[in-house]
């Protein structure tokens, strides 16, 4: 009896780690976002294959108005959407069913400003935080438990303008994230060159109040865009739209000291560029970062483990035009870029080793795509 019992105690971790193998993902679904103004319907959605790199077409939601960024709820079952449609922005919520790779409209809200432009969710799924672009300002949507949104309980309006006349003639909020351990939220206004801290109580009807600092500032004009936070939360990456660059901070709970800025260019590039998307690597030792116009690159750094500084590895063409978003699989394995202006995403392999990117063979037409989200598909577990 004690052999058999010695016997079953070994086996079972074998047969455990068999099971997971078994079951690990073989595919995730990727979320689409759009501008509807040209080939564009709607937000799409496809199968991405984690052994090939290939996506498959699954299905699409039309009659969503630019759709331009997502974001998927932490149960997976939800996803939300900004309408970046000029002074009467709006915001959808939709269920989203992984077996047929459809998303179902739930409802929408106003989102209480001009130009919506991102979107995040918490991990509770209490809130969502959208950035209002052209208004500079941000607005906070409490979640009912079906996944709809309630009207808009705070909004939060920045002031000043910065030295670009025709750029930051205003305050143009464009990103709003919360900090890891969600007790902070970090916002970018490209148009007065700040990163702007907030602190965050979930269960407050109002959820977001003033912190000490308020605000870091980067060099005039370079408009501050997209953030990230490294893998072991001690460090937050700023890309910067009008500046191309990426500015590194330390961060301690709430508070941000600059440590660094690299750029995205070139030696002696002097034509026209504009930072974008920027994300770090799902084992967190790489940095990607995109940029526009007239370079239409994919940067890639590699994170110092010891100060979260960036060391410069690769640029390498995004092979269309307007790399205004891209996104990383769960993997590791793959990065896809999106060319907003040439209706195109290209499938990159990522060597795990270096980080460097090279171009494979599969690639989509999609019109206009502006984000990219992945999710669990019918296939594996997330």
């Amino acid at each position: 009896m004690r052999k058999l019992l010695l016997i079953i105690s070994l086996l079972f971790p074998v047969l455990i780690y068999a099971q997971h193998k078994k079951t690990a993902p073989t595919s995730y679904d990727l979320l689409i976002g759009t501008y509807t103004k040209g080939k564009s319907k709607g937000i799409y959605v496809y199968r991405f294959y984690t052994e090939t790199g290939k996506l498959a077409y699954l299905n699409e939601i039309d009659g969503v108005d630019n759709p331009s960024y997502l974001c998927v709820a932490a149960n997976n079952k939800f996803v939300y959407a900004v309408n970046e449609i000029g002074k009467n922005g709006e915001v959808s919520a939709f269920t989203f069913e992984p077996k047929q790779g459809k998303l179902v409209f739930i409802n929408k809200q106003l989102s209480s400003g001009a130009d919506p432009c991102y979107i995040s969710v918490d991990k509770a799924q209490k809130n969502v935080f959208v950035a209002n672009y052209s208004s500079g300002s941000l607005t906070v949507f409490p979640v009912n438990k079906d996944g709809s949104l309630s009207p808009v309980s705070q909004v939060v309006q920045d002031e000043g303008h910065g030295v670009n006349a025709a750029r930051q003639e205003g305050p143009h909020v464009h990103t709003a994230m919360l900090s890891p351990d969600e007790k902070y939220l970090l916002y970018s206004d490209l148009g007065t060159d700040k990163l702007n801290i907030m602190r965050y109580h979930a269960s407050n009807h109002q959820p977001l109040s003033a912190a000490s600092p308020a605000f870091v500032s980067v060099k005039d004009g370079e408009g501050p865009r997209h953030i990230v936070f490294s893998n072991d939360k001690k460090h937050v990456y700023l890309a910067t739209e009008m500046g191309s660059a990426v500015h590194v901070f330390d961060y301690n709970t709430g508070k941000l000291k600059e440590k660094q800025s690299i750029t995205l260019l070139r030696d002696g590039f002097k034509g026209q560029t504009a930072g974008a998307a920027i994300h770090i690597s799902p084992d967190g030792r790489f940095l990607y970062a995109s940029n526009r116009l007239e370079t239409n690159e994919i940067s890639v750094y590699a994170i110092d483990p010891n100060n979260g500084q960036l060391i410069f590895v690769q640029r390498e063409s995004s092979n269309g035009k307007n790399p205004r978003d891209f996104a990383i699989d769960p993997t590791g394995n793959f990065l896809l870029a999106a060319n907003q202006d040439s209706d195109s995403i290209f499938v990159y392999k990522i060597d795990k080793s270096n980080g460097k990117i090279s171009r494979t063979s599969q690639g989509i037409e999609v019109g206009n795509p502006v984000c990219l989200k992945f999710c669990p598909g019918e296939i594996g577990f997330w």
